[in-house]
């Protein structure tokens, strides 16, 4: 078989829907040896992130002509002439959009949802980003032949927003890197929180550190525990928002107990999970929530907040709590850490639940969505 995807998010985003496409691409390729897959992006880079891909024989990438559209205009036009010229059998669109002239190119399409948050939580975006999303992923969900939804979350946000039939979407579960798997031995544990001079003791939470994400209940909880609890943040500010948190650490007297990090290597990552006592990850809203399940893989208490899919990435080994309710996020945390709410079970429940999200499986269930798609465009054509 011959696989297109949209590479545009593997080869430059390295968090969330960069990490995402990679590891389909990576699985896929793993999983099915004899297909050949090839990775459309604007441009190339020498990023690190992309070594996975690179070593892999049936992954090649490729780019716009000499001549033609180019960055943005190729993704959402003139890629389409590629695909023909390539002989792509399909087509998977891995971050909420799909070529704009995909529906009259003759190829048969997937795309991925992983969220309908600026419908969701409007009030994270601009007016002008709301409107352009709204249209051209929604044009996407309508034109593609079938789509893959994160979370069951996702998938009914979808059919509520767009009106598309839920027969049309299968829910595939992403999974996390396998490092977060591996056991870490102690020594080198401790080799990685000398060099990244990391606190003793800490709670960690990992992500784009803006309003969505709700750090600022995780900072009203840290108030509640013991003094020589830090709270570790990894993730990049977005519009601001880092500076409310730390006016509210200053005003809540634990502002010297806040260390955030903008530049822990994914590499590093691993190690980090399993150093925290209790990971984070309170965010009011996600289409799944792929820390949450870092944090299972990594054999540490999770909690985690109610009113999306967290639930869906956490199962009955996340503990959780209102996104709104800090007196809450301290208890538990605070049981955690001091041993009065016992965790083994919920350590064993973790590996248990992650299980459902192995990266084999993910490709497997890809592949049998390619497979569906395939046959329902044969019967169309016929």
């Amino acid at each position: 078989m011959i696989i297109g995807y949209d590479g545009k998010r593997a080869v430059s985003n390295m968090t969330g829907l960069g990490n995402y496409s990679r590891l389909v691409i990576e699985s896929v390729a793993e999983a099915y040896p004899a297909s050949r897959l090839l990775v459309y992006t604007p441009k190339l880079s020498d990023n690190p992130r992309l070594a996975g891909m690179r070593s892999l024989h049936n992954v090649e990438f490729r780019l716009p002509a000499a001549q033609g559209f180019k960055g943005s205009l190729w993704r959402s036009f003139g890629i389409t002439n590629n695909l023909r010229a390539d002989k792509v059998e399909i087509f998977h669109g891995l971050s909420n959009e799909l070529p704009l002239n995909i529906s009259s190119a003759g190829i048969p399409s997937v795309l991925t949802m992983h969220d309908v948050i600026y419908r969701r939580r409007p009030q994270c975006y601009n007016a002008i980003d709301r409107l352009l999303y709204d249209w051209k992923y929604g044009r996407s969900c309508r034109n593609a032949t079938r789509i893959i939804a994160v979370s069951q979350r996702t998938k009914e946000d979808v059919v509520e927003l767009y009106g598309i039939d839920p027969s049309k979407i299968d829910v595939v579960y992403q999974g996390c890197d396998d490092s977060f798997r591996h056991i870490i031995p102690e020594g080198d544990l401790e080799a990685v929180r000398r060099r990244l001079l990391l606190p003793q003791r800490y709670v960690l939470q990992v992500g784009t550190i803006e309003e969505r994400k709700n750090l600022e209940l995780t900072v009203r909880a840290l108030s509640g525990l013991p003094a020589d609890v830090k709270l570790l943040v990894v993730g990049r500010d977005r519009k601001g928002y880092l500076a409310k948190v730390r006016k509210i650490a200053a005003e809540l007297g634990v502002a010297s107990r806040l260390d955030v990090r903008h530049n822990i290597t994914f590499a590093d990552l691993p190690a980090v999970c399993q150093l925290a006592e209790v990971i984070a990850y309170p965010s009011y809203y996600e289409g799944f929530g792929i820390p949450v399940l870092e944090g299972l893989e990594s054999r540490r208490p999770v909690v985690a907040a109610t009113g999306s899919c967290l639930e869906e990435a956490g199962g009955d080994a996340a503990f959780y709590v209102a996104p709104d309710d800090a007196r809450g996020m301290g208890e538990v945390m605070r049981g955690i850490l001091d041993g009065s709410i016992p965790y083994a079970d919920r350590i064993e429940k973790g590996l248990r639940h992650a299980a459902r999200f192995k990266t084999d499986d993910m490709a497997q269930r890809i592949m049998a969505v390619y497979e569906k798609t395939l046959a329902e465009w044969g019967q169309k054509k016929d």
